[in-house]
């Protein structure tokens, strides 16, 4: 059984920092590709961002180079370290893994809220 399972959302203040992880069960980890997408009250989900099998990363535009992507396949977890919050970041983040066609695959979110 496939399971991604966030963890380190909460309630932060603008300005401030934080660390999300998501665990993976059940799938091969090296293999899929790894993302952060958000979803805001009242709209649609966005990507956050992306690492590859081979560590490379894209992020949205609009983050201004304030959050990072990082995978321990060892640990068979991915990372999104988010600086600089604002209270517009505020929203449920959730994991996706990604193999070709055959894997796609959600984690159930965490919510990170932003108080200005």
């Amino acid at each position: 059984q496939v399971q991604l399972v966030e963890s380190g959302g909460g309630l932060v203040q603008s300005g401030g920092s934080l660390r999300l992880s998501c665990a993976a069960s059940g799938i091969i980890f090296r293999i899929y590709n790894m993302a952060w997408y958000r979803q805001a009250p009242g709209k649609q989900r966005e990507l956050v961002a992306t690492i590859t099998t081979d560590h490379t990363t894209n992020y949205a535009d609009s983050l201004e180079g304030r959050f990072t992507i990082s995978r321990d396949n060892a640990r068979g977890t991915v990372y999104l370290q988010m600086n600089s919050l604002k209270p517009e970041d505020t929203a449920v983040y959730y994991c996706n893994a990604q193999f070709r066609i055959q894997g796609d695959y959600w984690g159930l979110g965490t919510q990170v809220t932003v108080s200005s």
